[in-house]
């Protein structure tokens, strides 16, 4: 692609919650060629503070996604400052008036780009971290008859309870600063924005990982340049995108849809896909317990877990060569093998 990414317009979209997002538009970055086919494509989404250019990490770092072989779609997700986003978006729905927007909302535009402007006729795979991850199952769960491979890591079908809990605890956080002003704010909230970064840094690696000094490894000699780090990376987005997809992430669940009627097992039992779910051993967004009782009702899931005291950032983009990353370019390849 000549440019960083495109953008596809999908007009006014009619939402789950019966609200309608005007002019929506998903933004995306290809790699590789589509071809004659059509079957040879790879669906990687963004994950909560992610887009396309953090994926390409995972192009990068993991050879069985290799261009000259696969077509590659990076899709940004709804609400974060690339695709339709309450920072980019005009009034009525500017800011905390942007629409709740679900991951069933999010792949069902997908889908349309797909096969609407990019000419798809099979996914070969649909892989990805964290809310990556979790598309990953809702693509096996809308489009059984089209999805051949998923392998979501550090990632679940359903937020849990204690998932939405943290969640709420890292939104307190953000909401508190007076300049917030509810979503309203005249200038961005720097201290809701630092304090968001800092209570999520202890949610994304484990206990172990802090007792031992990992962060070290990152370049940090203490933990509190490691909270800085965090703080100023938050500073980078906009409040009410975060808060969007906070709410599309808390709002997860694979049956939450006239399909299922809420039905969580039959949901995850049509799931055909070929599936290895892959989370972290110490990741206290998406335990393993929580994949293993996915496992249990995907018919051609396996759970293979990841032993390390990273957390939820084992996952990260941007940690070529680590033995994560050799891990999951194995079961990348795997899949891709059918």
């Amino acid at each position: 692609m000549a440019a960083d990414h495109e953008t596809f317009a999908l007009g006014d979209v009619t939402l789950q919650s019966g609200a309608t997002l005007p002019a929506a538009r998903l933004a995306y970055r290809t790699w590789g060629t589509l071809n004659a086919a059509g079957d040879n494509t790879i669906v990687m989404p963004t994950f909560y503070t992610g887009t396309h250019v953090r994926n390409e990490g995972y192009v990068h770092a993991l050879p069985a996604l290799d261009p000259e072989r696969w077509f590659i779609v990076s899709i940004n997700m709804f609400g974060n400052g690339l695709s339709s986003s309450p920072s980019n978006t005009p009034p009525p729905f500017d800011g905390p008036r942007f629409p709740a927007v679900t991951l069933h909302d999010n792949v069902a535009c997908q889908h349309r780009l797909l096969t609407e402007a990019l000419g798809v006729g099979r996914i070969a795979l649909v892989l990805g971290w964290s809310m990556a991850g979790c598309q990953s199952y809702e693509w096996g769960a809308q489009y059984p008859d089209m999805v051949d491979a998923i392998l979501p890591f550090c990632a679940s079908a359903r937020t849990s309870a204690h998932n939405r809990v943290f969640l709420e605890g890292v939104k307190a956080a953000l909401t508190a600063d007076a300049a917030f002003a509810d979503g309203d704010y005249a200038a961005p909230p720097e201290a809701g924005l630092r304090a968001f970064g800092r209570v999520y840094a202890g949610w994304a690696y484990s206990q172990t990982f802090y007792r031992e000094r990992l962060h070290r490894e990152l370049g940090f000699e203490t933990w509190e340049e490691l909270l800085l780090d965090w703080e100023r990376d938050h500073l980078a987005w906009d409040a009410n995108d975060l808060l969007a997809k906070l709410r599309t992430w808390q709002l997860g669940d694979i049956s939450a849809n006239a399909r299922y009627g809420g039905d969580f097992e039959r949901a995850l039992g049509a799931i055909g896909a070929r599936a290895i779910l892959v989370p972290c051993t110490t990741d206290l967004y998406f335990p393993p317990e929580d994949n293993a009782i996915e496992a249990r009702h995907m018919p051609n899931a396996e759970l293979r877990p990841y032993v390390s005291a990273w957390g939820h950032c084992v996952a990260s983009p941007g940690r070529e060569g680590s033995d994560f990353m050799r891990f999951l370019d194995g079961c990348v390849a795997e899949l891709l093998k059918g």
